[in-house]
């Protein structure tokens, strides 16, 4: 017969060897001091915090639904409420940008940046109010990630518009948040689309050089060029999340939390399993 001991000891094994998005040990090490704490009033919450994050990781990564979630993990309806209250506390941007400037400082780079590159990405959004709008360009209906990356591919900021808004118009609002939040941030790097007299003029304003990469004159077919290759290996990190493959959620300020879900746990296990 079984005793506590022997259940806790396999419950433990079973929990680490579950499933390769599960927190290891190293990472919820560093995760748990940012978790809100307890209220001091009322019943304490009985939700397994680690499993909490696990389940969300595990959607974030399967594409599933939130019905869909295995059935240790807890009620989805639970998983799903603790997932909107880390949103509304912005602990998933908080991990991911901690996360980012410890990976920085582990390759003996300066924890904020002072350069950036900027592009798009056009997804359909099935669920969002009207559809979205229309890229012509892509010949899609759906959202626009406009996203602004450090040198190496580590994201920066991320802005979400129907896809009918242009590359330029969307990183506006970029360039008038950027500094808030990384303060040393002075040079971007950027393609042909972001070229527009309006956009330089209020990066000019607020202190930012905007270098435009343009493709080779005697280009043909698909080539590597300099810097604007690194942002394209962020958007292929971020396809490896099966729910970033479409964008499923009404609202934006969730989908911008799978975002952060997603490139803060590659920038943990970076840091924590060097």
């Amino acid at each position: 017969m079984w005793t506590k001991e022997q259940r806790a000891r396999q419950a433990a094994f079973e929990r680490r060897r579950r499933y390769p998005t599960d927190l290891t040990d190293e990472e919820w090490a560093a995760v748990q001091p940012l978790l809100p704490p307890p209220a001091g009033c009322g019943r304490p919450p009985s939700a397994d915090m680690r499993e909490m994050l696990n389940a969300i990781r595990y959607l974030a990564r399967a594409g599933c639904g939130w019905r869909m979630l295995p059935v240790h993990f807890g009620p989805w309806q639970t998983v799903y409420w603790w997932f909107r209250r880390f949103t509304r506390r912005l602990l998933f941007q908080t991990i991911h940008d901690i996360a980012l400037m410890l990976d920085r400082e582990r390759q003996g780079r300066e924890a904020s940046p002072t350069g950036g590159v900027l592009d798009s990405q056009t997804v359909k959004a099935p669920h969002a109010p009207d559809g979205g709008g229309y890229d012509a360009a892509k010949r899609t209906k759906g959202r626009k990630r406009h996203v602004a990356v450090d040198t190496d591919g580590r994201l920066l900021m991320v802005n979400l518009t129907t896809a009918d808004i242009q590359d330029a118009a969307g990183a506006e609002r970029i360039i008038a948040a950027v500094r808030k939040r990384w303060p040393w941030l002075k040079h971007l790097f950027a393609d042909g689309a972001y070229d527009r007299g309006k956009l330089m003029s209020k990066a000019a304003y607020r202190d930012f050089v905007i270098e435009i990469v343009r493709k080779l004159a005697d280009q043909k077919g698909f080539h590597i060029l300099p810097r604007r290759w690194v942002v394209e290996r962020t958007f292929g990190w971020m396809m490896r999340w099966r729910r970033l493959v479409r964008d499923y959620e009404r609202r934006c300020d969730v989908s911008e939390a799978m975002i952060r879900v997603s490139l803060g746990a590659l920038l943990l296990r970076r840091i924590a399993h060097p």
